[in-house]
């Protein structure tokens, strides 16, 4: 009797730890805290699985999840946020995440237009000349520079990979789970919906594990320019990095 006791004892705990381990789809819904009102269109992103979701009008979302993975919950006005899974989720169900909104003081925006004087040499020397390189993002209209069609983008990758000392080689070649989750990033529409809408890196920060210098100082060493880096949305700055990633791994590969 005490041995099938024992053995019905086993049996629980490797379920438990089974259930831990396995995907689930885990149920919640997004409140404002000030006065418990659902929020609509919250971005979820699975830090750990790079996945994404959003909140329905009701507030409600649902993802994958295991035990033990963080959820980044980001929403424009309210402070972002990051909850780590737990085992109450699957035994109590729904989830109430609260987040709150912040103060947005905008400042004020003075446009500057080209004042043209009508004499064709003194204007010459006026208006702005812009030489990025343009391309485009399926599914975007907007086309933006594009750093390895510049003279020099090639080979600064290729300086990388020949050199250890080199800052793209301490990023791309010392991180290989980062840069499998920048891949991860690019095929998950949720999270390049996201992205889109963004201007501030956070979440990139938050996914990748990079500070906001080094992802500025990525681009610059694939010849991105600063006009770029700084007017660029996420999504836009998530495929540059991947470009000059991919860029990178095809040298690297050729050099092995």
């Amino acid at each position: 009797m005490k041995k099938i006791g024992f053995l019905i004892f086993l049996l629980t705990i490797s379920l438990n730890i089974f259930s831990q381990d396995e995907n689930q789809k885990i149920n919640g819904k997004v409140l404002n805290d000030a006065n418990d009102t659902p929020i609509e269109n919250v971005h979820i992103v699975n830090m750990n699985q790079v996945i994404g979701s959003i909140s329905k009008e009701d507030g409600s979302f649902s993802i994958s999840a295991k035990v033990n993975d963080t959820l980044y919950f980001s929403y424009l006005g309210f402070k972002s946020i990051r909850v780590r899974v737990t085992n109450d989720w699957f035994k109590f169900g729904e989830i109430k995440i609260k987040m709150t909104e912040l103060g947005i003081a905008l400042e004020e925006v003075v446009l500057r237009p080209v004042q043209l004087t009508g004499y064709l040499e003194v204007d010459a020397k006026i208006i702005p000349i812009y030489d990025n390189y343009r391309y485009s993002i399926s599914g975007l209209n907007t086309g933006y520079e594009g750093g390895q069609n510049q003279p020099s983008a090639v080979s600064k990758a290729m300086s990388a990979v020949f050199n250890p000392a080199d800052f793209l080689y301490n990023v791309f070649g010392k991180r290989p789970a980062q840069m499998r989750k920048l891949r991860q990033m690019k095929t998950d529409d949720n999270i390049r919906n996201l992205l889109q809408s963004k201007f501030d890196r956070e979440t990139l920060m938050v996914v990748l594990q990079l500070e906001k210098v080094d992802i500025d100082e990525i681009l610059n060493n694939c010849n991105y320019s600063e006009t770029f880096i700084r007017t660029a949305n996420d999504l836009q700055i998530l495929d540059a990095m991947s470009e000059c990633y991919e860029e990178y791994r095809v040298l690297n590969r050729r050099k092995n």
